[in-house]
């Protein structure tokens, strides 16, 4: 059985070589999936940047948003990210990073939570909209007499029910 994700202090971390490797077999938290998440995933610590890469994949369920129906969607993410870590000291200097340098900032003395760098990862990939398909029905025809009361759109009901 794979061991759990948990955090890691950076100090700790900084003194493995050759970094950290975890295998992925779990849920992650946030993430309502339908499997488990697996992959891999390692950090490197370089002194001052830490080197993250990884793989993962799962199934989750969406909402279409054209026809409300739900659909099985895989989830999959593939990254790789540097993390500067700040350098306490007096003599700290502003630096300019290139497009491909790190942004983002940690604290030397802080951890690194390798399962919500995987959340986060994971919800980067997730679609902006929810189609279930190329043969997705569209929105559901409205039904009834010629009136136009019959059933129709359920994102209407709301509206309805109000009369």
């Amino acid at each position: 059985m794979t061991p759990r994700l948990q955090p890691l202090p950076l100090q700790e971390l900084r003194l493995l070589g050759e970094g950290r490797h975890w295998p992925i077999d779990q849920p992650i938290a946030g993430l309502a999936s339908l499997t488990p998440v697996r992959g891999q995933m390692r950090a490197i610590h370089h002194g001052t940047v830490l080197e993250l890469e990884g793989s993962a994949e799962t199934i989750i369920t969406l909402c279409c948003d054209r026809c409300l129906q739900t659909y099985n969607h895989a989830l999959t993410a593939k990254a790789r990210e540097l993390l500067e870590i700040a350098v306490a000291g007096p003599e700290e200097e502003e630096v300019v990073f290139a497009a491909e340098d790190p942004v983002e900032c940690l604290d030397p003395g802080s951890s690194f939570d390798p399962e919500r760098w995987l959340f986060e990862q994971l919800s980067l990939q997730l679609p902006l909209v929810n189609r279930c398909g190329a043969d997705c029905p569209g929105p559901p025809r409205p039904t009834g007499d010629a009136s136009g009361e019959g059933e129709g759109d359920p994102r209407w009901a709301a509206l309805r029910s109000l009369r």
